[in-house]
This record gives C-alpha cells, structure tokens and sequence, in this order.
C-alpha cells in the first residue's frame, strides 16, 4: 500500500486522545490525526466529532523518521469542496462596469475631504463663542 504524503487512505478511528485520534489505515500501520486537522472549524473535544469505530477518509501530511504518519481529515474533504467553491471568473462587460480602485479611492478621498472640512467647521465655531465671552 501507498504511504507516501499527500495519500489519501481509508480508514478506521481505533483510539481517541485528547489531543488527537489514532487511525488505522492497514494491517499494523496506523498514524495520528492531531485535533487541529480533524475538522476545518474549532475542535474542543475530539468525541464531539469522532467515535471509536468509525471509518474515515484521511490525508497522509507528513512522516517522520521512524515511520510513523500524520494524518488529516479534514485535508483529505477538503479537496473536493474546493472544487465547488470556486467561482466563475467574471466577465470581461461585468468588470467594465464595476468602479476601478482608483475611482473608489477618489470617492473614499472626497468623502473624508468632505466630513472633515464640517469638522473644522464646527469647532471654529465653538472656538469664537468661547473667545467672545
């Protein structure tokens, strides 16, 4: 069987730490999926998201010298979803209506100049009643 990084392997949860689940993925090879790549959100506890028993799918990301491997599961579901996302690139009449970054910095510039100079305003009023008392 192919151990190399970047495998995806099928496999079964055979034990679960705190800090990860252990994953056999044939006969005496098994290897460490590490709580941070379990799931592509937050993972407090391992047994919310993972039972003894349960089969999964992982990635092989890396072996060390003594031939133990870690493994991801959420790299190895990760792959397909990118497929999905991504999105159709625009097209070419779409783009040219949409405002350039340099108009929507002229824009951002003439609001700003806008606010500031009736904060100025404002206060050199306050500032001649104050001297007028």
């Amino acid at each position: 069987m192919d151990f190399e990084v970047g495998a995806i392997l099928a496999g079964k949860i055979t034990g679960i730490t705190k800090f990860g689940a252990f994953v056999t993925v044939a006969p005496g090879k098994s290897g460490l999926v590490h709580i941070s790549e379990i799931a592509s959100t937050y993972v407090s506890d391992v047994r919310d998201h993972l039972t003894e028993g349960q089969d999964v799918t992982v990635k092989v990301i890396g072996m060390d010298k003594s031939g133990r491997m870690n493994l991801s599961i959420k790299s190895a579901a990760a792959a397909p979803a990118e497929e999905i996302r991504r999105r159709p690139q625009p097209k070419p009449q779409e783009i040219a209506s949409e405002p350039t970054f340099e108009d929507k910095l002229k824009r951002f510039m003439q609001d700003s100049n806008n606010k500031i100079s009736g904060l100025k305003s404002n206060t050199d009023k306050k500032g001649a009643r104050r001297r007028g008392r």
